[in-house]
């Protein structure tokens, strides 16, 4: 997953990366004449450098990330002759990074949650709500939300993550309707924050780790594909209140860029909002029972499941 190859200056993220987007274009959506010999899904590399106005050899030093400090207006121009988006521009320009200043970037540690993000989630205490940062770690997270997805609070530390939740709990594929969206959903997310935090150690295991045991991880994270998911719907079938539509909305906190509110929310007066209720009740119910009682990992009873998170440190 490193930023650099093996043995090498090279920079291998930003080399897959154009390499992906280049296969991605074909010659018709930017008038290029296709010829009898291609052999490439997409563009030639000569071909990219002619729309972006660089010289060949350039360009090939660039794709082979073997250009140390390329300038904005290289990037601007390589960014439209790839018809990138606005997500996969900004992607491009946090991979072209002078790789000193990507040495030097701030390292990646577990992020505090200010006392008042955990008021707010005590607030939205009806509906599942949690704090992510860009790893997927789950830093915080209220009671409806360890009961709709997993007892997160009750996993080992390093074990809090979205994405292993995923990909690794079997229970993730029954719970989510549509998986494959959750799940392409999470791999576009980490690319992100790789771009941003190149030299991640704990991301480089989780990237190691998920790529050595799922198939589906493997190939969508050699896709290189890249997607800001500000807000959405999610289908879920739950084994305590059934099948349920929620959408979801992603928040991100002005002082702390790398963590976000990620809340989910049923159409008011729909089955799901009663199904939410439902759930909600159901908490408020093993609550009273006291400790013996409460719903844990994907809904199933657990005399661990709510345990206040600051409590835990």
């Amino acid at each position: 997953m490193g930023t650099t190859s093996s043995g090498s200056d090279d920079n291998k993220e930003l080399s897959d990366f154009l390499r992906s987007r280049r296969a991605r274009v074909t010659p018709g959506q930017v008038g290029v004449t296709p010829g009898a010999s291609r052999r490439v899904p997409g563009l030639r590399r000569e071909e990219v450098a002619l729309l972006a106005g660089l010289s060949a050899d350039y360009y090939i030093r660039l794709e082979r990330g073997r250009v140390a400090n390329a300038s904005e207006a290289v990037l601007e121009a390589v960014a439209r002759a790839l018809r990138l988006d606005d997500v996969e521009r900004a992607h491009l320009f946090a991979l072209a990074r002078p790789q000193s200043v990507a040495r030097v970037s701030r390292p990646a540690v577990p992020w505090r949650v200010r006392p008042g993000v955990y008021a707010l989630l005590e607030v939205l205490r009806d509906i599942p709500a949690m704090i992510l940062d860009g790893r997927m770690d789950v830093l915080a997270v209220n009671r409806m939300a360890c009961a709709m997805y997993v007892d997160f609070d009750a996993l080992p530390a390093r074990e809090r993550n979205l994405a292993r939740f995923i990909f690794l709990d079997p229970a993730a594929r029954e719970l989510f309707i549509d998986w494959d969206m959750a799940a392409r959903m999470v791999v576009t997310g980490l690319h992100l924050y790789a771009g941003r935090h190149p030299n991640d150690p704990r991301l480089t295991e989780l990237i190691d780790q998920l790529s050595a045991v799922d198939e589906d991880f493997r190939r969508w994270w050699a896709a290189q594909d890249v997607e800001e998911y500000s807000h959405g719907t999610r289908h879920y079938r739950h084994p305590l209140i059934g099948e349920v539509t929620l959408d979801y909305e992603s928040l991100v906190f002005p002082g702390d860029p790398d963590q976000w509110l990620f809340v989910s929310t049923a159409q008011p007066g729909s089955p799901s909002s009663e199904a939410l209720r439902t759930l909600a009740d159901r908490i408020g119910d093993l609550d009273t029972a006291g400790p013996a009682g409460s719903v844990g990992k994907s809904g199933q009873p657990s005399d661990r499941q709510f345990q206040d998170h600051r409590e835990k440190g």
